[in-house]
């Protein structure tokens, strides 16, 4: 990548668009992997802080689960309860303000192996133990592509296996939620899963999954019929969130991140309209929420971009349903106090 960085999105500067609006992130990560085989390698509290106030007015966010900072020993199916642990101490240290006044991880998504089936109960009570207060679910990928150069994180049919549909029925009992993500082939998957499994909140990251780069490039009449098609199906089923965001990501097949400056909010928000309105018309407002996907959207745009563009895109919507996609329907699926 021959761009990125802090320096480089600060090429791009701009004013913050309706900067009392609030705001609840409900999709971040924190990690540390101490390697430069990726952009933004090192995205902690101090990152966090320096995106989140830098002139959107974000209450609170949503840590999601990021395979980082496992315990290093001890049962296999347990280690992922590290995770939780650390970032509710993140979280305990933003909640006095130090960070400003923003809460970071409000609500807190881990992980835990829905493959045990009912013997996923301990873990989930094990992840709760580790943030009684902050813990609302898990999410455990079910990406699958038959393609050989996508990287796969599952199996074959994982979210139609009698394993996994047990291990989700426990987060379903225990009042927890479940984020899904998935290739966009699999959003009927999703939907026959959302189905199966009506007393289930489940959010679908990232618009669904689109992708538009290697075995998808070049395709768009195909691929974006195939992603609407998917879409609409899934929204047919009450119990399903959608997260708006993610299209940063290199594979949803945009040049933004090999720019020499960054793209500005005007354009980024004619880029993502198409995408999110269409969600938005399928689920409707009560059902969508803006992310920020942070740190791997960062490689695109930066945060001040990012939510200018996504106030420019909504700005056809009502007071209520803008607050709603902003803040209100993260609050209320992550039951984060106000």
């Amino acid at each position: 990548m021959p761009y990125g960085g802090n320096d480089w999105l600060a090429l791009a500067p701009e004013a913050t668009l309706e900067p009392e609006m609030p705001i609840c992130d409900p999709h971040h990560h924190f990690w540390d992997f101490r390697t430069d085989r990726i952009p933004y390698h090192r995205y902690l509290l101090h990152e966090l802080a320096a995106d989140i106030n830098s002139g959107h007015n974000v209450h609170s966010t949503v840590f999601v689960e990021a395979r980082s900072m496992y315990r290093p020993d001890g049962p296999e199916e347990l280690r992922t309860v590290g995770e939780v642990e650390f970032v509710q101490g993140l979280a305990a240290a933003s909640a006095n303000g130090l960070y400003g006044p923003g809460r970071a991880a409000a609500a807190i998504i881990g992980h835990a192996n829905l493959n045990l089936g009912d013997r996923v109960e301990p873990v989930l009570e094990a992840l709760r133990a580790a943030s009684p207060n902050r813990f609302r679910g898990v999410r455990h990928s079910c990406g699958w592509d038959p393609h050989p150069e996508v990287e796969n994180r599952a199996p074959e049919d994982q979210l139609a296996s009698d394993e996994f549909r047990a291990g989700a029925r426990v987060l379903a009992r225990l009042g927890l939620v479940y984020e899904n993500t998935v290739f966009f082939p699999q959003l009927p998957e999703v939907a026959a899963f959302a189905r199966a499994l009506p007393d289930l909140t489940i959010i679908s990251n990232h618009i669904g999954g689109l992708m538009r780069v290697g075995p998808y490039a070049n395709k768009d009449d195909e691929v974006l019929a195939a992603w609407r098609s998917g879409i609409t199906d899934l929204a047919s089923c009450p119990n399903v969130v959608m997260k708006l965001g993610g299209v940063g990501q290199p594979r949803y097949g945009f040049d933004w991140h090999t720019r020499e400056t960054p793209i500005g909010s005007e354009e980024l928000a004619d880029s993502l309209a198409p995408l999110m309105n269409f969600c938005i018309r399928q689920f409707g407002p009560e059902r969508c929420m803006f992310e920020s996907n942070f740190p791997p959207d960062k490689v695109s745009f930066s945060y001040n971009v990012l939510y200018n563009a996504f106030k420019r895109l909504s700005s056809g919507y009502s007071v209520t349903e803008r607050a709603a996609m902003f803040h209100d329907n993260a609050v209320r699926v992550y039951g984060i106090s106000a």
